[in-house]
């Protein structure tokens, strides 16, 4: 008889910690930063128990840099931050993104801009995870709603980062990092883990770790014997720096390519009476824990209402969107900044109303303000 699943009653940095080691996390490089430090250090006395490493680094440009460090060693490797912090990561995440190093950024939002609000939530590093590092980069970022999720958008996270090769970002606010909800913790095996491939090259000399033959090469570990070069730079096959415009072209193109090829296999989506929507509620994190409240509410008042909450935010997800939006006479997206997203909505439904709602005063945008606009379209 199988052992029954434990259950924990678990704040949601503790979930995403647990999640990182369930999928196989094995290094972390961070700096302490309100509202993720706790990630951080759950894993700096869980990690050693595994024969992981932790270590805090003297800022977050180390932290980001270490972590790109530990994932060339052959280790999945974790940093977590939040918005100011985010911020001095970005060159080393276009490091990443370009020398295709897979690894995981957590980023419990906070208000901003500059330090901000550091113990209140905010939604408001949508673009600066989609478009925070210069030049046209690869991006995935999932986004939980609920402390079960981080736990297992974690997972997806790492496995999204090992299957292409890339950095991957989980987006959740503070108010889900800090609340404490039950998980329960699935078996070993129960959850898909991936690793990244694994080279088959005989011949260690003649290992390449840009292989033109694959979608998503093989990454070899250092210290294994196979001798590599990695660079930000424009490369060539063998990862030594290249003028060739045309492999330039080439390789900017497959880095992105990759994502966009996969985006099926990379959404993640929730529907909520969508097939009827007139009144279509576009939400993520607690703005959509209160968006549901809203769209039952609504229902229950005969308005045809429903909801899409994206577990991807990036690559954005168009195509559901607009499937869930096939019926809408308007799209209504609450969000905790003065209008990210939104933006994204109008430019994926031309010619379909779409009404932002905004809050950025340290405060979660409440079941009552998201009924109140549904209301003006019953």
């Amino acid at each position: 008889m199988a052992a029954e699943r434990v259950k924990k009653l678990m704040q949601g940095n503790e979930a995403c910690a647990e999640g990182a080691l369930y999928a196989g996390c094995e290094f972390y490089a961070g700096y302490p930063i309100t509202p993720s430090t706790e990630i951080g250090e759950i894993l700096s006395y869980k990690l050693p128990l595994i024969g992981g490493k932790f270590i805090q680094m003297e800022d977050e440009i180390g932290g980001m840099a270490a972590t790109i460090g530990g994932s060339l060693a052959g280790k999945k490797s974790l940093t977590a931050t939040s918005g100011p912090g985010l911020s001095l990561k970005q060159e080393c995440i276009g490091f990443a993104a370009m020398a295709e190093v897979p690894c995981v950024i957590i980023n419990v939002m906070r208000g901003g801009p500059s330090t901000g609000y550091p113990t209140g939530p905010s939604q408001s590093d949508i673009m600066a995870t989609k478009w925070g590092t210069h030049g046209d980069t690869p991006v995935i970022a999932v986004t939980p709603s609920y402390v079960p999720e981080i736990f297992t958008e974690t997972v997806r996270a790492f496995n999204l980062a090992e299957k292409y090769r890339t950095p991957v970002f989980v987006l959740f606010d503070e108010i889900i990092g800090h609340m404490r909800e039950v998980v329960t913790i699935p078996h070993p095996g129960e959850l898909e883990v991936i690793d990244r491939a694994k080279t088959d090259v005989e011949n260690k000399e003649d290992y390449l770790p840009y292989d033109n033959r694959f979608e998503i090469p093989p990454l070899a570990p250092f210290g294994e014997g196979y001798r590599y070069h990695v660079t930000g730079l424009n490369h060539d096959e063998d990862g030594f720096p290249t003028n060739d415009s045309k492999k330039i072209d080439a390789g900017n193109r497959k880095i992105l390519a990759k994502i966009e090829n996969n985006k099926e296999d990379i959404w993640s989506c929730e529907e909520v009476d969508t097939e009827d929507a007139e009144v279509l509620v576009f939400a993520f994190g607690s703005s959509a824990r209160s968006a549901s409240f809203a769209v039952r509410e609504a229902r229950k008042q005969g308005i045809k209402a429903g909801l899409l909450r994206p577990l991807t935010i990036w690559p954005f997800p168009d195509e559901p969107l607009r499937k869930a939006a096939s019926k809408a006479k308007v799209v209504i997206v609450p969000e905790l900044n003065l209008g990210q997203t939104v933006l994204e909505v109008e430019r994926t439904l031309p010619g379909v109303k779409v009404e932002g709602l905004h809050r950025v005063d340290g405060e979660p945008i409440t079941p009552a303000e998201i009924l109140e606009v549904i209301d003006k379209y019953k």
